[in-house]
């Protein structure tokens, strides 16, 4: 049985930092493209951060840029997602999120990722 697990929410204040953690087990994503996605209250789940296989190509959403970085260990089956200098419209329930295959170009998109955790909830206190 495949899972994500998501790991590293929590309570912060504005500017603060957090790192998230996702653990995949029951098949090896070493070669398939993982993401962050988030959804606040009232609002549609969003794309936040991809990353590609190898780790050598990552996106982001624009909201994100320059603050968040994501990453990855294959050896370990794990994804990370920093997070810098938040602010109050960061606070959502956060996704981790893995593909299949080593396809790529859809990476923004929630309805191609067949595999999510369960979230994980940050909240940034203003």
């Amino acid at each position: 049985q495949v899972q994500l697990v998501e790991s590293g929410g929590g309570l912060v204040q504005a500017g603060g930092s957090l790192r998230l953690s996702c653990a995949a087990s029951g098949r090896t994503f070493s070669s398939a493209a993982m993401g962050w996605f988030r959804q606040a209250p009232g609002k549609e789940r969003s794309f936040v951060a991809a990353i590609n296989w190898s780790g050598r190509i990552t996106n982001y959403a624009d909201s994100v840029k320059g603050r968040f970085t994501i990453s990855r260990d294959n050896a370990k089956n794990t994804v990370t997602l920093q997070m810098n200098s938040l602010k109050f419209e960061d606070t959502a329930v956060y996704y981790c999120t893995a593909g299949l295959g080593s396809e790529y170009s859809s990476y923004y998109s929630a309805n191609w990722y067949p595999y999510w955790g369960q979230g994980t909830q940050v909240t940034v206190s203003s």
